[in-house]
């Protein structure tokens, strides 16, 4: 058992205990990921109802509520715990201003796939940067440290990144998102990946 699953498991240990400290030390280094989990999942439908940092304050309510209950003892039950708690939420706010009438469990199946593809994009996003922190995967679970990461590239290196590598769009699609010529969007692109490559090998030989 490596360090972050033996630091995963005492935690779980406690804050299922309902140790409000526990609690944070535990799911607060998991909300950059599920901020960008529930953005690329959010229909523009919704902009101005609700957003990704409204989406992911409740699934982690809803994991601190619901952590006695969770059976799971590794980092990686974990991730899969949260993602069915945040497909749950982005399904109740959908029905909720989309009116639907009835709880749709086939949609929040869907959701949850949906969900674990996005994660196996930000893993795929490790070879478009060249790079394999293995060092800090081996205490983190990839996933989880590159959504860390991109959170903390300037915004326009991030949008291109997103945009690109996991909503998969064409560099046509992206500069007429961002309002920039294709050209600029190309050399944009190249410029946040050697950001990223840069800040993951930063992480690594920390």
């Amino acid at each position: 058992m490596n360090e972050t699953s033996r630091s995963v498991a005492r935690l779980l240990e406690d804050a299922k205990r309902r140790d409000g400290l526990a609690q944070g030390k535990l799911l607060d280094p998991y909300r950059p990921w599920l901020q960008l989990l529930a953005r690329l999942q959010l229909d523009s439908r919704f902009q101005g109802k609700f957003d990704a940092s409204d989406i992911v304050q409740q699934t982690l309510l809803e994991a601190c509520r619901d952590l006695p209950r969770f059976r799971g003892q590794t980092e990686l039950e974990l991730l899969a715990w949260l993602r069915k708690i945040l497909a749950h939420v982005i399904a109740h706010e959908v029905r909720r201003y989309g009116r639907a009438e009835k709880r749709d469990v086939a949609h929040e199946v869907s959701l949850e796939q949906a969900l674990a593809q996005s994660s196996r994009r930000l893993g795929n996003l490790l070879a478009a940067s060249g790079t394999s922190p293995s060092h800090q995967a081996a205490r983190r679970e990839q996933e989880v440290l590159l959504a860390e990461v991109l959170a903390q590239l300037p915004q326009d290196y991030r949008d291109v990144i997103i945009l690109r590598n996991l909503e998969g769009l064409a560099h046509e699609q992206i500069a007429d998102r961002m309002g920039r010529s294709v050209g600029a969007v190309r050399m944009l692109w190249v410029r946040a990946l050697e950001r990223l490559r840069k800040e993951l090998d930063r992480c690594d030989s920390a």
